[in-house]
């Protein structure tokens, strides 16, 4: 696997690109979002926020608009806000810096399966996978419209732009609006059964989701346990 590491501490990028050479990986590596954008399409991409000439969430934005290629982001910024939009905007996975080399092979692998999977079943649509059965019937919990086959959704009739895991998400949930799912389940249906890393990224992708549904009382949380689809059109009462 050919992978482009978007890096531009040396310090950080040299011993990181000799790591995953010896995990089999071919790494090239660039410093800048230009170079970046100006470099051959990958298998996938490692990409750094805080780049020296351009916000990574640009580079994100703009890789994201010509081709599927996994990103996995990686970044040292503490704020929520930062993994929101980058997953938002088509990233698969984000990674805290520091972090354990083993842990970012893991994560990698993760995401190269999800992404063949989802190329196995639903060759020409957006990284992801499908949750759920294939239906050819929308489905309506109150006032939002799930469409399987198109992958659209629409709340009151205005349809809602949702990055590819925000979709598989609420398709899960929408299975069976009103039970509660469960974070593990979640995990190991939208992202993977060996999932490695922080449950965090479950509560960015809910976040985000419950912003761009307009109203955060659509998804329901079970303290302690998982999360639900309201019945209800606008959600339901005492969400979290």
């Amino acid at each position: 696997m050919r992978v482009l590491l978007i890096e531009d501490d040396d310090a950080i990028a040299e011993p990181l690109a000799e790591g995953l050479g010896r995990y089999g990986f071919a790494i090239d590596r660039v410093g800048t979002g230009a170079a970046a954008l100006a470099a051959p399409l990958p298998d996938m991409v490692l990409l750094d926020l805080g780049l020296p000439d351009m916000d990574g969430i640009d580079v994100c934005r703009t890789l994201r608009s010509r081709s599927r290629v996994p990103i996995i982001m990686i970044t040292a910024r503490g704020d929520e806000t930062d993994r929101v939009v980058g997953l938002e905007l088509g990233a698969d996975d984000y990674l805290s810096k520091p972090f354990g080399l083993r842990e970012l092979v893991a994560r990698m692998r993760a995401v190269t399966r999800r992404s063949r999977l989802t190329d196995t079943i639903s060759p020409g649509m957006p990284s992801g996978g499908e949750t759920g059965p294939l239906g050819t019937t929308p489905q309506c919990v109150g006032d939002l419209l799930i469409d399987r086959r198109t992958r659209k959704v629409h709340v009151a009739g205005a349809q809602v732009a949702l990055a590819p895991k925000e979709f598989d998400l609420l398709a899960l949930l929408a299975e069976d609006p009103g039970a509660v799912c469960s974070r593990q389940h979640i995990l190991d249906t939208v992202w993977d059964p060996n999932y490695f890393g922080p449950s965090k990224t479950l509560d960015v992708h809910i976040a985000a989701l419950r912003r761009k549904l307009g109203n955060p009382t659509w998804i329901e949380t079970a303290r302690g346990v998982g999360f639900r689809l309201t019945v209800s059109a606008g959600g339901g009462e005492d969400a979290q």
